[in-house]
């Protein structure tokens, strides 16, 4: 059985519907900024996008930490596999 919303209910309900799609349309728009953002200073800059957006969110997650000791394992890894490039 539906639930019966009074005129308060309901323009809460409105209210809130609205307010959600505009604050959605607006997060869709910053991103595509965002997104043409990086890939310009990626070009200008001869860097991954990828590698921009990644650093972005490490910084916004300030968990370089778990980064660095995941690269860490990587390379105690591919040292061990002298998988490694050689030192100049």
């Amino acid at each position: 059985m539906a639930k019966m919303y009074g005129p308060e209910e309901k323009a809460k309900l409105e209210r809130l519907i609205n307010e959600g799609s505009n604050v959605l349309r607006e997060v869709e728009d910053l991103t595509e900024g965002l997104k043409e953002t990086v890939k310009a200073v990626a070009e200008e800059l001869q860097i991954k996008p990828s590698w921009i957006n990644k650093a972005i969110r490490i910084a916004r997650k300030d968990n370089w930490a778990s980064h660095e000791e995941e690269w860490n394992e990587i390379e105690m890894i591919l040292g061990v596999t002298k998988n490694l490039p050689e030192s100049e």
